[in-house]
Protein backbone atom coordinates (compact mmCIF):
# COMPACT_ATOMS: atom_id res chain seq x y z
CA UNK A 1 0.00 0.00 0.00
CA UNK A 2 2.21 2.45 1.40
CA UNK A 3 6.00 2.01 -1.05
CA UNK A 4 9.26 2.95 0.69
CA UNK A 5 9.95 6.94 0.14
CA UNK A 6 13.49 8.74 1.10
CA UNK A 7 13.81 12.08 1.14
CA UNK A 8 17.05 13.45 -0.47
CA UNK A 9 20.26 13.65 1.13
CA UNK A 10 20.88 17.09 0.72
CA UNK A 11 17.54 17.88 2.73
CA UNK A 12 17.97 18.60 6.18
CA UNK A 13 15.77 16.26 8.44
CA UNK A 14 15.30 18.46 10.81
CA UNK A 15 11.09 19.56 11.81
CA UNK A 16 10.74 23.82 10.40
CA UNK A 17 9.81 25.88 13.80
CA UNK A 18 6.34 26.17 11.92
CA UNK A 19 5.49 22.58 13.16
CA UNK A 20 5.20 23.10 16.93
CA UNK A 21 3.22 26.26 16.47
CA UNK A 22 0.64 24.99 13.66
CA UNK A 23 0.29 22.23 16.56
CA UNK A 24 -0.40 24.77 19.32
CA UNK A 25 -2.40 26.66 17.07
CA UNK A 26 -3.96 23.42 16.63
CA UNK A 27 -4.18 22.80 20.66
CA UNK A 28 -5.97 25.97 21.85
CA UNK A 29 -8.59 25.46 18.77
CA UNK A 30 -8.90 22.32 19.36
CA UNK A 31 -9.48 22.81 23.71
CA UNK A 32 -11.92 25.54 22.00
CA UNK A 33 -14.48 22.95 19.90
CA UNK A 34 -13.77 20.63 22.75
CA UNK A 35 -15.54 21.95 25.51
CA UNK A 36 -18.52 23.18 23.26
CA UNK A 37 -18.56 19.23 21.58
CA UNK A 38 -17.95 17.91 24.87
CA UNK A 39 -21.48 18.88 25.90
CA UNK A 40 -22.94 20.15 23.22
CA UNK A 41 -25.03 16.83 22.57
CA UNK A 42 -26.52 16.26 25.70
CA UNK A 43 -27.42 20.22 25.65
CA UNK A 44 -29.04 19.26 22.08
CA UNK A 45 -31.28 15.96 23.93
CA UNK A 46 -31.54 16.99 27.62
CA UNK A 47 -32.03 20.97 26.77
CA UNK A 48 -33.46 21.67 23.20
CA UNK A 49 -35.49 18.30 23.34
CA UNK A 50 -33.72 16.81 19.73
CA UNK A 51 -33.52 13.21 19.22
CA UNK A 52 -30.09 10.87 18.52
CA UNK A 53 -31.28 11.12 15.02
CA UNK A 54 -31.14 15.03 14.85
CA UNK A 55 -27.90 14.56 16.20
CA UNK A 56 -26.37 12.51 13.89
CA UNK A 57 -28.50 14.43 11.58
CA UNK A 58 -26.08 17.52 12.45
CA UNK A 59 -22.78 16.00 12.94
CA UNK A 60 -23.29 14.51 9.45
CA UNK A 61 -23.75 17.41 7.75
CA UNK A 62 -21.37 19.61 9.81
CA UNK A 63 -18.14 16.85 8.04
CA UNK A 64 -19.95 17.02 4.81
CA UNK A 65 -19.69 20.57 4.88
CA UNK A 66 -15.98 20.74 6.19
CA UNK A 67 -15.48 18.17 3.46
CA UNK A 68 -16.37 20.30 0.69
CA UNK A 69 -14.77 23.69 2.22
CA UNK A 70 -11.93 21.86 1.77
CA UNK A 71 -11.23 20.97 -1.81
CA UNK A 72 -12.02 24.24 -2.70
CA UNK A 73 -9.42 25.95 -0.20
CA UNK A 74 -6.91 23.15 -1.14
CA UNK A 75 -7.64 23.83 -4.73
CA UNK A 76 -6.93 27.63 -4.39
CA UNK A 77 -4.42 27.54 -1.96
CA UNK A 78 -2.55 25.97 -4.86
CA UNK A 79 -3.97 28.65 -7.21
CA UNK A 80 -2.49 31.45 -5.18
CA UNK A 81 0.51 29.55 -4.15
CA UNK A 82 0.31 30.73 -0.47
CA UNK A 83 -1.32 28.39 2.32
CA UNK A 84 -1.20 30.68 5.63
CA UNK A 85 -4.04 33.17 4.49
CA UNK A 86 -6.49 30.44 4.01
CA UNK A 87 -5.19 28.84 7.17
CA UNK A 88 -5.62 32.15 8.98
CA UNK A 89 -9.34 32.61 7.34
CA UNK A 90 -10.10 29.53 8.26
CA UNK A 91 -9.49 29.97 11.98
CA UNK A 92 -10.98 33.20 12.22
CA UNK A 93 -13.92 32.07 10.60
CA UNK A 94 -13.66 29.49 12.95
CA UNK A 95 -13.50 31.30 16.39
CA UNK A 96 -16.12 33.81 14.88
CA UNK A 97 -18.90 31.57 14.20
CA UNK A 98 -18.45 30.04 17.78
CA UNK A 99 -20.54 33.15 18.87
CA UNK A 100 -23.69 31.15 17.95
CA UNK A 101 -23.50 28.39 20.58
CA UNK A 102 -23.92 30.40 23.47
CA UNK A 103 -27.56 32.37 21.81
CA UNK A 104 -28.73 28.73 19.74
CA UNK A 105 -32.62 28.48 21.01
CA UNK A 106 -33.19 25.43 18.72
CA UNK A 107 -31.42 22.84 17.31
CA UNK A 108 -31.77 24.62 13.84
CA UNK A 109 -29.50 27.37 14.99
CA UNK A 110 -27.23 24.68 16.57
CA UNK A 111 -27.49 23.33 13.22
CA UNK A 112 -26.49 26.71 11.71
CA UNK A 113 -23.35 27.18 14.03
CA UNK A 114 -21.98 23.68 13.11
CA UNK A 115 -22.08 24.28 10.08
CA UNK A 116 -20.33 27.38 9.85
CA UNK A 117 -17.84 26.33 12.42
CA UNK A 118 -16.99 23.47 9.91
CA UNK A 119 -16.90 25.86 7.08
CA UNK A 120 -13.85 27.48 8.85
CA UNK A 121 -12.66 23.94 9.68
CA UNK A 122 -13.10 23.53 5.87
CA UNK A 123 -11.01 26.63 4.85
CA UNK A 124 -8.17 26.00 6.93
CA UNK A 125 -7.52 22.25 6.92
CA UNK A 126 -6.15 21.01 3.23
CA UNK A 127 -4.04 24.16 2.93
CA UNK A 128 -2.64 24.07 6.30
CA UNK A 129 -1.91 19.90 5.70
CA UNK A 130 -0.51 21.49 2.19
CA UNK A 131 1.67 23.64 4.02
CA UNK A 132 2.80 21.22 6.42
CA UNK A 133 4.11 19.35 3.49
CA UNK A 134 5.75 21.91 1.83
CA UNK A 135 7.96 22.60 4.70
CA UNK A 136 8.61 18.91 6.02
CA UNK A 137 11.14 16.63 4.62
CA UNK A 138 9.49 12.99 3.31
CA UNK A 139 11.90 10.96 5.40
CA UNK A 140 10.05 12.78 8.79
CA UNK A 141 6.82 13.79 7.38
CA UNK A 142 5.07 11.17 9.83
CA UNK A 143 6.54 12.45 12.42
CA UNK A 144 5.61 16.43 11.66
CA UNK A 145 2.01 15.30 10.76
CA UNK A 146 2.15 12.89 14.63
CA UNK A 147 3.60 16.06 16.61
CA UNK A 148 0.71 18.13 15.06
CA UNK A 149 -1.65 15.64 16.23
CA UNK A 150 -0.42 15.19 19.40
CA UNK A 151 -0.88 18.76 20.25
CA UNK A 152 -4.03 19.06 19.16
CA UNK A 153 -5.15 15.99 21.09
CA UNK A 154 -3.79 17.65 23.65
CA UNK A 155 -6.42 20.60 23.59
CA UNK A 156 -8.89 18.57 22.85
CA UNK A 157 -8.58 16.86 26.68
CA UNK A 158 -7.96 20.24 28.15
CA UNK A 159 -11.49 21.72 26.72
CA UNK A 160 -14.11 18.66 27.84
CA UNK A 161 -11.77 18.96 31.21
CA UNK A 162 -12.48 22.74 31.04
CA UNK A 163 -16.14 21.93 30.21
CA UNK A 164 -16.53 19.82 33.52
CA UNK A 165 -15.35 22.12 35.76
CA UNK A 166 -17.25 24.91 34.55
CA UNK A 167 -20.62 22.66 34.48
CA UNK A 168 -19.49 21.40 37.85
CA UNK A 169 -19.21 24.56 39.11
CA UNK A 170 -22.07 26.43 37.73
CA UNK A 171 -24.71 24.09 38.20
CA UNK A 172 -24.83 22.97 34.58
CA UNK A 173 -24.81 26.06 33.02
CA UNK A 174 -24.03 25.22 29.25
CA UNK A 175 -24.13 28.37 27.76
CA UNK A 176 -21.19 29.46 30.50
CA UNK A 177 -19.38 26.86 28.86
CA UNK A 178 -19.66 27.74 25.16
CA UNK A 179 -18.94 31.35 25.68
CA UNK A 180 -15.90 30.71 27.59
CA UNK A 181 -14.69 28.51 24.73
CA UNK A 182 -14.22 31.16 23.22
CA UNK A 183 -11.61 32.21 24.45
CA UNK A 184 -8.70 29.83 23.63
CA UNK A 185 -10.61 30.18 20.09
CA UNK A 186 -9.45 33.89 19.56
CA UNK A 187 -6.40 33.22 21.18
CA UNK A 188 -5.63 30.82 18.13
CA UNK A 189 -5.53 32.95 15.32
CA UNK A 190 -3.31 35.83 17.10
CA UNK A 191 -0.62 32.94 17.24
CA UNK A 192 -0.82 32.18 14.20
CA UNK A 193 -1.24 35.47 12.83
CA UNK A 194 1.82 36.68 15.32
CA UNK A 195 4.50 33.46 14.93
CA UNK A 196 3.56 31.06 11.91
CA UNK A 197 5.59 32.26 8.93
CA UNK A 198 5.68 31.44 5.88
CA UNK A 199 7.82 31.97 2.32
CA UNK A 200 5.97 33.52 -0.19
CA UNK A 201 7.49 30.92 -2.66
CA UNK A 202 6.84 28.02 -0.40
CA UNK A 203 5.51 25.87 -3.08
CA UNK A 204 8.43 25.82 -5.13
CA UNK A 205 6.94 24.80 -8.55
CA UNK A 206 7.02 27.53 -10.95
CA UNK A 207 3.91 27.78 -12.31
CA UNK A 208 0.16 26.61 -11.54
CA UNK A 209 -2.41 24.94 -13.99
CA UNK A 210 -5.70 23.82 -12.73
CA UNK A 211 -7.30 20.47 -11.55
CA UNK A 212 -7.74 18.65 -15.10
CA UNK A 213 -9.23 15.25 -15.24
CA UNK A 214 -5.39 13.82 -16.58
CA UNK A 215 -4.13 15.45 -12.99
CA UNK A 216 -6.65 13.34 -11.26
CA UNK A 217 -5.56 10.23 -13.22
CA UNK A 218 -1.71 11.05 -12.88
CA UNK A 219 -1.96 10.68 -8.80
CA UNK A 220 -0.49 7.04 -8.21
CA UNK A 221 -2.53 3.92 -7.11
CA UNK A 222 -0.94 4.29 -3.65
CA UNK A 223 -2.87 8.04 -3.06
CA UNK A 224 -6.27 6.50 -3.91
CA UNK A 225 -5.83 3.47 -2.08
CA UNK A 226 -4.70 5.47 1.20
CA UNK A 227 -8.31 7.38 0.79
CA UNK A 228 -10.10 4.33 0.03
CA UNK A 229 -8.88 2.61 3.33
CA UNK A 230 -9.60 5.69 5.04
CA UNK A 231 -13.02 6.34 3.52
CA UNK A 232 -13.88 2.59 4.81
CA UNK A 233 -12.47 3.28 8.05
CA UNK A 234 -14.95 6.42 8.31
CA UNK A 235 -17.75 4.78 7.84
CA UNK A 236 -16.18 2.48 10.93
CA UNK A 237 -16.51 6.02 12.93
CA UNK A 238 -19.22 7.97 13.92
CA UNK A 239 -18.66 11.28 15.54
CA UNK A 240 -17.10 11.54 18.55
CA UNK A 241 -20.58 12.94 19.64
CA UNK A 242 -21.65 9.19 19.83
CA UNK A 243 -19.36 8.72 22.68
CA UNK A 244 -20.73 11.33 24.58
CA UNK A 245 -24.24 9.84 24.10
CA UNK A 246 -22.98 6.70 25.02
CA UNK A 247 -21.84 7.92 28.25
CA UNK A 248 -25.03 9.62 29.09
CA UNK A 249 -27.06 6.54 28.12
CA UNK A 250 -25.42 5.19 31.11
CA UNK A 251 -26.13 7.69 33.20
CA UNK A 252 -23.21 9.17 33.44
CA UNK A 253 -23.98 13.08 35.02
CA UNK A 254 -24.47 15.55 32.67
CA UNK A 255 -21.52 17.73 34.06
CA UNK A 256 -19.16 14.51 33.47
CA UNK A 257 -19.85 13.11 30.25
CA UNK A 258 -16.86 15.26 28.23
CA UNK A 259 -15.32 12.53 30.08
CA UNK A 260 -15.53 10.15 27.49
CA UNK A 261 -14.02 12.83 25.33
CA UNK A 262 -10.83 13.23 27.91
CA UNK A 263 -10.11 9.32 28.09
CA UNK A 264 -10.26 9.42 24.37
CA UNK A 265 -8.04 12.88 23.36
CA UNK A 266 -6.00 11.57 25.98
CA UNK A 267 -4.95 8.37 24.41
CA UNK A 268 -4.99 9.99 21.09
CA UNK A 269 -2.43 12.45 22.36
CA UNK A 270 -0.35 10.03 24.08
CA UNK A 271 -0.34 7.80 20.96
CA UNK A 272 -0.12 10.02 17.75
CA UNK A 273 3.52 11.10 18.21
CA UNK A 274 4.93 8.19 18.84
CA UNK A 275 3.11 6.38 16.47
CA UNK A 276 3.86 9.32 13.90
CA UNK A 277 7.50 8.67 13.99
CA UNK A 278 6.78 4.87 13.90
CA UNK A 279 5.67 5.48 10.59
CA UNK A 280 8.73 6.59 9.01
CA UNK A 281 10.53 3.54 10.57
CA UNK A 282 8.36 0.88 10.59
CA UNK A 283 5.91 -1.18 7.86
CA UNK A 284 2.52 1.56 7.42
CA UNK A 285 0.59 -1.48 6.26
CA UNK A 286 0.85 -3.20 9.47
CA UNK A 287 0.74 -0.40 10.96
CA UNK A 288 -2.72 0.47 9.77
CA UNK A 289 -3.77 -3.39 10.18
CA UNK A 290 -2.92 -2.75 13.67
CA UNK A 291 -4.95 0.62 13.80
CA UNK A 292 -7.81 -1.11 12.45
CA UNK A 293 -8.19 -3.92 14.80
CA UNK A 294 -7.80 -1.67 17.65
CA UNK A 295 -11.07 0.63 16.10
CA UNK A 296 -13.11 -3.33 15.60
CA UNK A 297 -12.11 -4.13 19.06
CA UNK A 298 -13.45 -0.57 20.57
CA UNK A 299 -17.07 -1.07 18.49
CA UNK A 300 -17.34 -4.43 20.21
CA UNK A 301 -16.35 -3.47 23.62
CA UNK A 302 -18.71 0.00 23.28
CA UNK A 303 -21.47 -2.48 21.49
CA UNK A 304 -21.74 -4.43 24.92
CA UNK A 305 -20.81 -1.81 27.54
CA UNK A 306 -23.13 -1.20 30.16
CA UNK A 307 -20.75 0.14 33.03
CA UNK A 308 -18.70 3.13 33.56
CA UNK A 309 -15.72 1.42 33.34
CA UNK A 310 -16.10 -0.93 30.05
CA UNK A 311 -17.27 2.55 28.44
CA UNK A 312 -14.29 4.50 29.61
CA UNK A 313 -12.50 1.13 27.55
CA UNK A 314 -14.08 1.33 24.48
CA UNK A 315 -13.43 5.01 24.55
CA UNK A 316 -9.72 4.86 25.04
CA UNK A 317 -9.55 2.01 22.37
CA UNK A 318 -11.33 4.24 20.39
CA UNK A 319 -8.76 7.20 20.91
CA UNK A 320 -5.85 4.47 20.28
CA UNK A 321 -6.92 3.47 16.96
CA UNK A 322 -6.76 6.85 15.78
CA UNK A 323 -3.08 7.97 16.99
CA UNK A 324 -2.19 5.08 15.25
CA UNK A 325 -4.05 5.61 11.94
CA UNK A 326 -4.19 9.03 11.16
CA UNK A 327 -0.67 10.49 10.99
CA UNK A 328 -0.04 7.22 8.89
CA UNK A 329 -2.67 8.49 6.70
CA UNK A 330 -2.27 11.79 6.38
CA UNK A 331 1.82 11.34 5.78
CA UNK A 332 0.74 8.54 2.52
CA UNK A 333 -1.29 11.27 0.80
CA UNK A 334 1.75 13.97 1.55
CA UNK A 335 4.37 11.56 -0.08
CA UNK A 336 2.25 10.67 -2.95
CA UNK A 337 0.74 14.42 -4.31
CA UNK A 338 2.54 15.90 -6.52
CA UNK A 339 3.82 19.03 -5.27
CA UNK A 340 1.68 21.56 -7.49
CA UNK A 341 -1.18 19.43 -6.49
CA UNK A 342 -0.65 18.99 -2.48
CA UNK A 343 -3.20 21.30 -1.68
CA UNK A 344 -5.60 19.30 -4.20
CA UNK A 345 -4.76 16.39 -3.24
CA UNK A 346 -5.69 16.64 0.67
CA UNK A 347 -8.91 18.34 -0.81
CA UNK A 348 -9.82 15.44 -2.21
CA UNK A 349 -8.64 13.08 0.30
CA UNK A 350 -10.84 15.29 2.75
CA UNK A 351 -13.43 15.38 0.67
CA UNK A 352 -14.22 11.54 0.17
CA UNK A 353 -13.47 10.66 3.94
CA UNK A 354 -15.72 13.49 4.89
CA UNK A 355 -18.55 12.01 2.84
CA UNK A 356 -18.28 9.25 4.20
CA UNK A 357 -18.23 10.42 7.95
CA UNK A 358 -21.56 11.98 6.94
CA UNK A 359 -22.92 8.61 6.27
CA UNK A 360 -21.69 6.91 9.74
CA UNK A 361 -22.94 9.78 11.61
CA UNK A 362 -26.09 9.90 9.91
CA UNK A 363 -26.87 6.41 9.70
CA UNK A 364 -25.42 5.99 13.25
CA UNK A 365 -27.88 8.39 14.80
CA UNK A 366 -31.11 6.21 12.89
CA UNK A 367 -29.60 3.05 13.84
CA UNK A 368 -29.20 4.40 17.40
CA UNK A 369 -32.82 5.12 17.59
CA UNK A 370 -33.86 1.13 15.98
CA UNK A 371 -31.18 -0.54 18.28
CA UNK A 372 -29.29 1.64 20.58
CA UNK A 373 -25.51 1.91 20.95
CA UNK A 374 -25.50 -2.03 20.53
CA UNK A 375 -26.60 -2.10 17.17
CA UNK A 376 -24.52 1.02 15.98
CA UNK A 377 -21.31 0.19 17.28
CA UNK A 378 -21.84 -3.20 15.92
CA UNK A 379 -22.36 -1.98 12.10
CA UNK A 380 -19.31 0.12 12.27
CA UNK A 381 -17.61 -3.09 13.52
CA UNK A 382 -18.81 -4.62 10.50
CA UNK A 383 -17.29 -1.85 8.35
CA UNK A 384 -13.39 -2.05 10.14
CA UNK A 385 -14.48 -5.70 9.52
CA UNK A 386 -14.18 -5.05 5.49
CA UNK A 387 -11.94 -2.39 6.03
CA UNK A 388 -9.57 -4.90 7.63
CA UNK A 389 -10.32 -7.89 5.17
CA UNK A 390 -9.30 -4.96 1.77
CA UNK A 391 -5.62 -4.78 3.84
CA UNK A 392 -5.20 -8.24 4.03
CA UNK A 393 -6.73 -9.21 0.80
CA UNK A 394 -4.06 -6.54 -0.54
CA UNK A 395 -0.65 -7.46 1.14
CA UNK A 396 -1.40 -10.82 -0.30
CA UNK A 397 -1.91 -9.50 -3.83
CA UNK A 398 0.90 -6.89 -3.50
CA UNK A 399 1.04 -3.34 -3.31
CA UNK A 400 -0.11 -0.77 -5.64
CA UNK A 401 2.54 0.82 -7.76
Amino acid sequence: MFPPMKSPASVPQVLSPNVPVLGFVSLLMGMSSAMIYGVLPVFLVVVLGASTASVGFIEGIAEATTSLAKIFSGITSDRIRRRKPLVALGYALSAVNKLLFPIAESASIVLLARISDRVGKGVRDAPRDAFMTDMTPMAIRGSGFGLRLALYTIGAVLGPLAAMAIMSLSGDNFRLVFWLALIPGFMSVVVLLLWVKEDPRACTTSHWSPMRRRDIRNFPASFWWAITIAAILSLARFSPAFLVLKAHSIHVDAALVPIMLVVMYLVYSAAAYPFGVLADHFDRNMQLGIGTVTLILANLVLAGADSFWMTMLGGGLWGLQMGVTQGLLTAAVADAAPEHLRGTAFGVFELITGLATFTASACAGLLWMVGGARLACSVGALFGSAALAMLLFRCQCGPPQ
